[in-house]
């Protein structure tokens, strides 16, 4: 799907996304719900959560955009003075507006070519500006979509030359989400809090029992019995940000090495597609070191 700059997709239902986190108390729901009743909105969409142990409230409505008097702004500065009033962390997105994605992949492609199967298949709303990589191992297949390709080389004694070239085409493309699509490299701290929450990364759940390379090998010399992925935001404590999915599936005493890495790289996949999903469509509220995802 390639969308004109700025330009909602036609056909494409027009819902605000607003998204809130505060500490609890009487009256959340009724004063969001009132604000928009009062306005004639009409919410398409809800989701709360009460977190008893933290004290704090999550919510998540999706609102027919037609039926507000306002465009996204405008519920932007309407809502100001409630979201003041009960000390709201908060964010109204367009969603008929897709999200710019810039993938980071190093030589495995499975989880790049998936998520341009799901792009270009329309399964997934977004765009993909651009994809990064330190190798040029999938130039040809990613030009071949018409996505402009970088190369940027990772040399183990420059790396904040290469990670600030990487940073600045971020930028450039101004991306709301970056996906480390079995990127292999650390990103520096610097750029994790640069674009803190949103960065999103997979991994293998071995971690922390077989750590390093060839953790399948590892796993299968253990004789494990499940084998997973998780798909989590990047910070600068590595593979330690709030985890978004998880999935498992189960391995037999018969299944090989290539059997645990080709069952690995498949829940990868679906792992990854799932925490992104959830990503782009805002249900997934940040709290710590945790998240609660409205699925």
């Amino acid at each position: 799907m390639h969308v004109a700059e700025g330009l909602s997709v036609p056909g494409t239902p027009v819902r605000f996304r607003l998204t809130v986190s505060c500490p609890d108390r009487v009256g959340i729901v009724a004063a969001v719900s009132g604000f928009l009743a009062g306005h004639g909105g009409s919410i398409t969409e809800a989701s709360q959560h009460c977190d008893p142990v933290t004290g704090w409230f999550f919510m998540r409505y999706e609102i027919d955009a037609g039926t507000l008097p306002f465009d996204a702004d405008g519920l932007r500065h309407a809502f100001a003075p409630v979201a003041e009033a009960y000390g709201m962390h908060w964010q109204v997105t367009d969603a008929s507006r897709p999200r710019r994605v810039v993938p980071l992949v190093s030589r495995q492609d499975h989880c790049l070519t998936d998520l341009l199967y799901r792009w270009r298949s329309q399964e997934m709303f977004l765009e993909i500006p651009c994809v990064i990589s330190n190798h040029e191992t999938m130039r040809d297949y990613v030009e071949w979509h018409g996505i402009p390709y970088y190369h940027v080389p990772v040399d183990p004694r420059h790396k904040t030359a290469a990670f600030e070239r990487i940073s600045s085409l971020v930028e450039e493309a101004r991306a709301d989400v970056v996906v480390l699509a079995r990127y292999m490299q650390i990103l520096p701290p610097e750029m994790c809090q640069r674009f803190a929450g949103r960065v999103i990364n997979i991994h293998h759940s071995f971690l922390p029992s077989f750590v390093g390379a060839r953790p399948y090998h590892k796993a299968f010399e253990r004789g494990v019995k499940l084998i997973g992925a998780t798909c989590h935001y990047v910070t600068d404590e590595l593979d330690e940000g709030p985890i978004i999915e998880q999935d498992v599936v189960r391995v037999r005493h018969d299944h090989t090495v290539d059997e645990l890495v080709r069952l690995g790289r498949d829940v990868e996949r679906t792992v990854l597609s799932r925490g992104l999903r959830y990503h782009l469509e805002d249900r997934v509220l940040i709290h710590g070191n945790k998240t609660v995802v409205f699925s």
